[in-house]
């Protein structure tokens, strides 16, 4: 494909590049580039935030270029400052290693696998001595350092600031530098750090990479950006159902952005819809319906997709229970906290409590109120939020 014709396509929905130039005449002189994305393994599941950035780059897979993954092994002991009003903890080598290990595996759910190189941090960050560190930290200024926006804020409210912050992006450009990266990937809170990864780059003789931010996406509750921390996100591992169910869930207000970010339909058609449910001839929850059969199509396929739709028909237009719902055994009097835990709709007993107190538990229809013993002496359906129902036995 024509280097002009690449460029159309790798623009679409992306907010910042830097810069256009230099991408096109990178393109017409390599023909094949390497594109860096670096994600720190802080936690051990993606979510669809992730995949925007992560789609992007599969574009560009489809072009014929290089994708290089950088598992940040040795960074994410640091943590990124990105966004943080305080020092976040520092995460243990063990730790990291043990969320790496599905971290790659999920990315390769939307990246092309024969088309990546996975590498990790650790193998060129952890050899650098006290002297190395030196140098590299001379290469960058406190001034400029504290032009960041979250830097600048702590600085001047007198918030603590470390000086392993200051080194993150120093190391993550850095990472730069040991892979030779065109381009670089993040979404829009990593701006500052992909630019100082221009600065390291050039500051070691090497052509500085071109820089691409692709949006953050509001979550299921459409005010916060989707992440874990915040119990909004639909994870690469929900279940079709589960992941079908959580699309169903976000405001009418962000359908078209998901469109666009998170499948492969036009703009064109995008545009059309916008359009037909601004002026009232289509209904949002049809149009709403689309875009969670192509989200869970994309990954797993259409006859999952499918089935997930027809199951949402029966559980939420029809008030029906599931056809296909776990079945545990429970004792006979339990209490409710540990009844959810016991299920595996809780992961602790501070959730189960959250859960409970926002009304959202019930047994058999009744809504679970109080953190009193419960009596199962016969079969009972327990339904937890809107999308998850548990039949429950006796034990005997």
């Amino acid at each position: 494909m024509r280097p002009e014709e690449q460029l159309k396509i790798l623009k679409r929905n992306v907010v910042d590049l830097v810069s256009e130039e230099e991408l096109l005449d990178r393109i017409r002189r390599k023909g094949k580039l390497r594109v860096k994305l670096g994600v720190d393994p802080s936690r051990p599941d993606l979510h669809l935030g992730h995949a925007v950035v992560l789609r992007k780059l599969r574009q560009f897979q489809e072009l014929g270029h290089t994708v290089v993954l950088i598992i940040g092994d040795f960074t994410g002991r640091i943590g990124d400052p990105s966004g943080r009003s305080k020092t976040r903890p520092m995460l243990s080598k063990e730790e990291l290693a043990e969320n790496a290990k599905t971290y790659a595996e999920q990315a390769f759910k939307i990246l092309d696998k024969e088309r990546t190189e996975l590498r990790y941090n650790s193998e060129w960050l952890e050899p650098l001595n006290f002297e190395d560190v030196i140098r590299l930290a001379a290469r960058y200024t406190v001034s400029r350092m504290l032009e960041r926006d979250d830097f600048h804020k702590r600085f001047e409210s007198g918030e603590p600031i470390s000086i392993a912050e200051f080194l993150y992006p120093l190391a993550q450009g850095y990472d730069s530098v040991a892979i030779e990266a065109d381009v670089e990937m993040g979404g829009t809170d990593q701006y500052f750090n992909l630019i100082v990864a221009r600065h390291i780059q050039q500051s070691y003789g090497q052509e500085p990479e071109i820089v691409m931010t692709m949006p953050i996406i509001e979550g299921t509750d459409g005010r916060l950006k989707m992440s874990k921390s915040y119990n909004n996100y639909i994870a690469f591992t929900d279940p079709p159902n589960e992941m079908y169910g959580k699309v169903m869930s976000i405001p009418d207000f962000l359908i078209t952005k998901y469109m666009r970010l998170l499948t492969d339909i036009s703009e064109e058609e995008i545009e059309s819809y916008e359009r037909r449910m601004e002026n009232r001839e289509i209904n949002p929850r049809d149009v709403k319906m689309l875009l969670a059969r192509k989200i869970v199509e994309s990954f797993y396929g259409n006859e999952a997709a499918l089935e997930a739709e027809r199951e949402f028909i029966k559980v939420f237009q029809k008030r029906e229970i599931p056809s296909d719902i776990p079945q545990v055994e429970v004792p006979q009097e339990i209490n409710p906290i540990d009844l959810l835990v016991e299920v595996g709709a809780a992961s602790s007993r501070s959730e189960a409590k959250r859960l409970i107190l926002g009304g959202g538990v019930k047994l058999n229809n009744q809504r679970i109120e109080s953190f009193d013993p419960v009596k199962i002496s016969s079969e009972a359906i327990l339904k937890v939020g809107k999308r998850r129902f548990y039949f429950l036995t006796p034990k005997t």
